[in-house]
């Protein structure tokens, strides 16, 4: 018996939720899409330039931390003489490729300069490749988050 009544309290609660969070979502949804802008340029900024999402939201600490952070990855990984991947030879150069493409004008730019053109088979440049793409695996998390405190998804 108890148990039933619990349950009860608890459809109620989440009904009350329900009703609460679409009231909101009405509110929202009625604004004009003039005044909420463009929601993926944060997004798009953030992927290009690494914290630029965040700097575009005013969020300047965050935004300095995660460049600082992308783009100390990046540089190290340059330093270890790590490889920029251009080519796809397996399934393994596809996935080290795609992050490599993260990193957004960083990696266009390194193309362009000829930076990690040669690849060193030692393990520091191993690592250094590794780093590179990391750095451009953080930056696409950096730009989804850039993109969901647009949207209201985070604060």
């Amino acid at each position: 018996m108890r148990y039933s009544q619990k349950s009860m309290a608890t459809e109620e609660n989440k009904n009350a939720a329900a009703g609460s969070g679409s009231q909101s979502g009405a509110k929202a949804a009625s604004q004009p899409a003039a005044q909420q802008g463009f929601v993926y340029l944060p997004l798009i900024a953030g992927w290009l330039v690494p914290g630029a999402g965040h700097f575009l939201l005013g969020k300047w600490v965050r935004g300095s931390l995660l460049a600082a952070s992308v783009l100390g990855m990046f540089v190290s990984g340059l330093a270890m003489q790590g490889k920029l991947y251009t080519s796809v030879h397996d399934i393994l150069d596809i996935l080290c490729l795609a992050g490599d493409l993260g990193n957004g004008l960083l990696y266009l730019i390194g193309r362009v300069a000829g930076w990690g053109a040669e690849f060193v088979q030692t393990t520091v440049g191993d690592w250094g490749a590794r780093f590179i793409v990391v750095a451009g695996l953080l930056n696409v998390i950096t730009a989804v988050d850039a993109h969901n405190l647009r949207t209201g998804r985070k604060s």
